[in-house]
């Protein structure tokens, strides 16, 4: 079971860092990242492995949201499956 986490605001030391000890914490694991410094602006997407999860995904979603509230950051994990159908036509 995949899914797709959505980082975006401003630049700061340790973003990435941040992010993927929150994945480590809770054995979810990165299979691949896509980031880019837009002016200040951060922008990453991350392909994770939430099948290992030690907690349920929709609490994993909140803690993502919440850690990038305390960083001033927009953090949201979504399942792929519906990443998937939100970007279908």
């Amino acid at each position: 079971m995949r899914a797709i986490i959505t980082v975006v605001g401003k630049d700061t030391v340790g973003i990435l860092a941040k992010i993927s000890a929150q994945c480590a914490e809770h054995n979810v694991n990165v299979i691949e990242v896509s980031q880019s410094i837009l002016q200040d602006m951060f922008c990453m997407i991350m392909l994770v492995d939430v099948s290992k999860c030690n907690i349920e995904f929709t609490a994993f979603a909140e803690n993502c949201k919440k850690l990038g509230e305390d960083m001033g950051l927009v953090v949201n994990a979504m399942h792929e499956d519906i990443f998937n159908t939100m970007h279908r036509i």
